[in-house]
């Protein structure tokens, strides 16, 4: 099983120890990053994040600010950044990929902030498929996309996404379990632990359908614009936020993360 988790931690530009704290109680194998700092010093930034969270500098470049971070326990295979169609006018955007193993799984993980003009993010997000999927048919390894889509489930990007893969956050909610923690209870707290199918998120419990899973902007929650994407062979076991006091939340970036984790579907492994 791998823990992945994606968090637009916007260049660094907010409270640095509550933002450590937030990856720390992600517990993630990969952690996928956007706004990752790109300014003279980048790399130095970068490292010096990974460090303070446990973990490693995997892939991406200074271009278009993504990158991915593993854990100890997280193989390396391959790792760099990919820049995308550049449009005139427009912020050069990328992605950073890496393949990785856990456990002698392999995984392609994709790390990707798409553009604020609804054209230009249709455009990338094709671009980025087979650039995933080759990745994953090289190595042998199952697709795992996340990032800052920028726009609200139902639009293009989330139905061409949504056509290949899986929406891990969907794919989570279900019937809410005894415990209470999942969407559609009341007493699930603002900010908890994966113990359910979903926890740790604002949910539509108030009736509000448009704030499940709500993470934009981090301090009152109104759209789902960072989402995790499973390849066909992978099963969402479980989907939530992080277990931090609700004001780390809102002083670590002006998005919330999410983490999902995933595992092999038993047909998969056959």
């Amino acid at each position: 099983m791998l823990r992945v988790a994606t968090y637009n931690v916007r260049g660094l530009r907010d409270d640095r120890r509550a933002l450590v704290r937030v990856i720390r109680a992600l517990r993630p194998d990969v952690l996928c990053l956007q706004e990752a700092p790109r300014l003279p010093g980048w790399r130095r930034e970068r490292r010096t994040l990974a460090r303070a969270a446990g973990l490693s500098v995997a892939a991406g470049g200074r271009v278009g600010g993504t990158a991915v971070l593993i854990a100890p326990a997280v193989r390396l295979l391959h790792g760099r950044g990919h820049r995308l169609r550049w449009f005139a006018g427009l912020e050069w955007r990328s992605v950073a990929l890496a393949v990785v193993e856990k456990d002698r799984e392999r995984y392609a993980v994709c790390s990707a902030h798409l553009d604020l003009l609804a054209a230009a993010r249709l455009s990338h997000a094709a671009q980025i498929v087979p650039l995933l999927e080759r990745a994953a048919r090289e190595f042998g390894a199952a697709p795992v996309l996340a990032g800052d889509l920028n726009e609200a489930p139902g639009a293009p990007v989330w139905r061409l996404l949504g056509g290949r893969y899986t929406d891990c956050f969907t794919a989570a909610r279900g019937p809410t379990p005894a415990t209470g923690s999942a969407t559609g209870s009341k007493t699930a707290p603002e900010t908890g632990p994966i113990i359910g199918p979903i926890t740790g998120l604002e949910t539509a419990a108030d009736g509000d359908a448009g704030r499940a899973g709500a993470t934009f902007p981090a301090r009152d929650p109104r759209v789902r614009i960072d989402a995790i994407f499973a390849g066909p062979d992978l099963t969402v076991v479980s989907y939530g936020g992080a277990d931090v006091p609700p004001g780390d939340l809102a002083v670590a970036s002006d998005h919330r993360p999410v983490v999902a984790e995933i595992a092999f579907t038993s047909s998969a492994r056959a």
